[in-house]
């Protein structure tokens, strides 16, 4: 019996140490450099900077073998980079939609002058 239980401790002595959340670390710089390459920060900068500073600090966790740690802020990382892209999108159609509406409102007051109606 003591066999046996020298075995189970040696087993879970080899038991191999949590991998890195390789794939969830590489959606999250994937999603920075998006955001980056569409120029997220000029209409989100707030989420984009949260989103770089939780992929640095799931780096750190990585370092510090708090794998668990690492995975929950690479992916909160990627959702802030993501709603980051999608908050600036919504910033950029809100200024198109305000020319739109100015162009439109425009061209009105000028067929009213050429038409004479008030």
């Amino acid at each position: 019996m003591g066999v046996a239980v020298a075995g189970l401790l040696l087993l879970g002595g080899c038991a191999s140490a949590p991998q890195p959340p390789t794939s969830d670390l590489q959606a999250a710089e994937q999603a920075i450099a998006n955001a980056e390459r569409a120029r997220v920060a000029d209409y989100a900068s707030v989420e984009l900077s949260e989103a770089r500073d939780k992929l640095t600090a799931a780096r750190s966790a990585v370092q510090n073998e708090q794998m668990g740690l690492a995975q929950r802020l690479a992916q909160e990382a990627r959702v802030d980079a993501e709603l980051a892209s999608a908050r600036a999108e919504v910033a950029k159609a809100r200024v198109i939609n305000e020319q739109m509406l100015k162009g439109t409102e425009t061209l009105k007051q000028e067929m009213q002058r050429s038409t004479g109606d008030r």
